[in-house]
């Protein structure tokens, strides 16, 4: 028994002797955390997000959301005389090259340069991620149908304009402009009803950053770039995408970061926390509100019902 004690008592003294940071894991670093880019790339500010953290004692690892495409992870971000810096293999950029990221803190932003895949190099700066408030109660107002079945009054396409209505639909028959809604929106309930042709990919966008990705995904594992998920960042918990050129719905909840997505009838994804603006956002300005953004510039796809619940105040 004497001898039990006096190994605990061994260990326990070990144990008190080691680093706070060896039990705790590392000081939490200033660069921590999740920070809305905007790049300077050729005349236009694109949005963009990147996420640090540490990985056990001494590396700092993360996730980067470039303009467009999906969030994509960062293996190490490392530190040298008060800079950082890492590498992202490219995704659907040009070229086989590495972007390659240098920045710094300077006050409550960081400020950096990116050198893109055709090695031309860009100045970019970034500021914290809002806070979104999330209401545990919403009081919600009236539902507003966004698409009236006539036209597309109510809607602005970025750029030549395939959209149409014709008997009642919304109809994009072709690859082209994306088409954005001219009211903004903070917390809302959303109703629509769609299909799609076989092969075919699209989404909606909420505040005109977060995606919900519409495609031709039926039979295969649910995915966060697939049918139902927020792109690159939240899986749902099953496939419930139908078979092409049926019509499907989808009921999305958000307030806050959180999401709540209900496909052809089944609760996909529960009060989910986003955690920041998706590849083909319209800004990352989160603590706005936002439109409604349809993608066309994928693939042909239909729409006969949109509509939008507010949260009232």
């Amino acid at each position: 028994m004497k001898t039990k004690f006096i190994l605990y008592s061994v260990i326990t003294f070990m144990i008190l002797s080691l680093s706070p940071a060896i039990i705790f894991g590392q000081d939490e670093n200033p660069l921590e955390g999740r920070w809305n880019l905007s790049i300077s790339q050729e005349g236009k500010e694109l949005p963009s997000w990147l996420e640090i953290r540490h990985s056990g004692t001494n590396t700092l690892v993360g996730r980067f959301v470039y303009a467009f495409g999906s969030a994509r992870p960062i293996a190490e971000v490392k530190l040298q005389d008060g800079k950082f810096s890492f590498e992202i293999p490219p995704q659907w950029e040009p070229g086989k090259t590495n972007m390659k990221f240098e920045g710094a803190l300077s006050g409550e932003k960081l400020m950096g340069t990116m050198v893109y895949t055709d090695g031309k190099s860009y100045d970019w700066e970034a500021s914290r991620s809002p806070e979104l408030p999330h209401n545990a109660n919403p009081v919600w107002g009236e539902s507003t149908a966004l698409f009236n079945g006539k036209d597309l009054s109510g809607w602005q396409a970025m750029g030549e304009n395939q959209w149409q209505v014709t008997d009642g639909i919304l109809t994009s028959q072709k690859s082209g402009a994306n088409l954005v809604s001219d009211q903004k929106f903070t917390d809302f309930k959303l109703n629509v009803e769609f299909r799609y042709p076989e092969g075919s990919n699209s989404g909606i966008y909420l505040r005109g950053r977060y995606e919900v990705q519409i495609a031709d995904n039926k039979g295969l594992a649910p995915s966060d770039i697939y049918f139902g998920g927020v792109y690159g960042f939240l899986t749902p918990n099953e496939m419930v995408a139908k078979a092409a050129g049926e019509w499907q719905t989808y009921e999305i909840t958000l307030i806050g970061r959180r999401v709540t997505i209900v496909g052809n009838g089944k609760q996909i994804i529960t009060d989910q926390i986003i955690p920041g603006m998706t590849g083909g956002a319209l800004d990352n300005n989160e603590a706005a509100p936002g439109p409604i953004l349809i993608q066309g510039d994928h693939g042909p796809v239909e729409f006969k019902k949109i509509t939008i619940t507010p949260v009232k105040g």
